[in-house]
């Protein structure tokens, strides 16, 4: 009679101190992301002590300035920075999953393109210049340009897959990019209004904007966080992940469903803010590993810590006036983007 082979005795306290070590880590993160919201409710042009900032946001003072400031201009604003930070690293993690491409944003979809060319149309043709008026076309615009990508990529017999995808996305984006220029050349009113969402910013957001697009936001956390095992499975390839029962075509619409949620709420937030997408899920691979469901986890927490943090910089080395956070976010992201194609480049000779 043939005896079973033994489990590696080692095998499960292996498992449990890498899963122990991934949550000590998840919990360091969130560590470091209050740390970060904290230094966003004290540090601008005028720095509140941390006691004046504890008392503003739980027993306000009626005409103290230091109370106002915190409560009426960076609550709203490190609430805002929370929100888009977290979609935006999400949407990056799912990006990379579903197309399998190292480099990949949300951008890459053309969800900001899409969201931009709503936006200068409602500015344009509708009169539309407030604020709060450009989510509902951004959000629809991400979604548009979404469906249409994926409609193109499904076409053939191969269906959507992460190359035709990412070719659909370039090119669409490019094709966009292009009318954005040419509606903007020839609106000098439009142009002013627009540029003051395009350039991406935390700045003049308010707490109304974030109770609007919270359903969406939600929405698209727990679709993302449902499709972690999905990524798993599609980083094996497509042929294995249906041989283990992967259906691949709903596993890509559920994605792509939670990237349009999540990146297009962000950008009807706080404008297109490139790059955070990008490195977000980049940073957490070191220490998660290829386990998707870790890497949404961590990119939920660390995406508003580098949104926030990128602010707060921002505010710092131009006192008394201040950088937008997605200028300081470029200046991070790009050196990491030439970093991974060069990594990616060598890999491949």
């Amino acid at each position: 009679m043939t005896l079973p082979l033994a489990r590696p005795a080692g095998a499960p306290p292996a498992r449990r101190d890498r899963s122990r070590h991934r949550v000590l880590g998840l919990l360091v993160a969130l560590g470091v992301l209050l740390l970060v919201v904290l230094l966003s409710l004290a540090l601008g042009a005028r720095d509140v002590p941390l006691g004046s900032v504890f008392d503003a946001v739980f027993a306000p003072t009626a005409g103290n300035t230091d109370h106002l400031v915190v409560r009426d201009l960076r609550v709203p604003r490190t609430v805002v920075g929370i929100v888009a930070g977290a979609c935006l690293g999400l949407a990056g993690a799912i990006m990379q999953g579903i197309t399998r491409n190292p480099i990949a944003d949300p951008g890459l979809l053309g969800v900001n393109a899409g969201a931009s060319l709503c936006v200068v149309l409602a500015i344009s043709f509708l009169g539309i210049t407030a604020p709060a008026g450009y989510i509902w076309f951004a959000l629809a615009g991400a979604a548009i340009a979404a469906s249409v990508v994926y409609g193109i990529g499904a076409i053939g017999r191969e269906g959507a897959t992460p190359v035709k995808l990412a070719l659909a996305g370039t090119a669409l984006t490019a094709g966009l990019t292009s009318i954005i220029t040419l509606l903007l050349i020839t609106d000098v009113d439009t142009l002013g209004t627009y540029r003051f969402w395009s350039v991406g910013s935390l700045a003049n957001r308010d707490l109304a904007t974030v109770q609007a697009l919270l359903p969406f936001v939600l929405a698209g956390v727990v679709l993302a966080l449902a499709v972690g095992r999905m990524l798993n499975l599609l980083a094996l390839g497509d042929d294995l992940a249906r041989g283990l029962g992967q259906n691949i075509a709903v596993s890509r619409l559920v994605s792509g469903l939670a990237i349009v949620l999540l990146c297009g709420s962000a950008t009807a937030l706080a404008g297109p803010i490139v790059f955070v997408g990008l490195v977000v899920p980049h940073l957490v691979r070191s220490f998660t590993g290829t386990d998707y469901r870790w890497i949404l986890a961590y990119s939920a927490v660390l995406g508003p810590a580098l949104l926030l943090a990128a602010d707060v910089i921002g505010r710092l080395v131009v006192r008394p006036g201040e950088l937008e956070a997605s200028l300081v976010v470029a200046l991070v992201g790009a050196p990491v983007m030439i970093a991974l194609v060069r990594r990616v480049k060598l890999a491949g000779l």
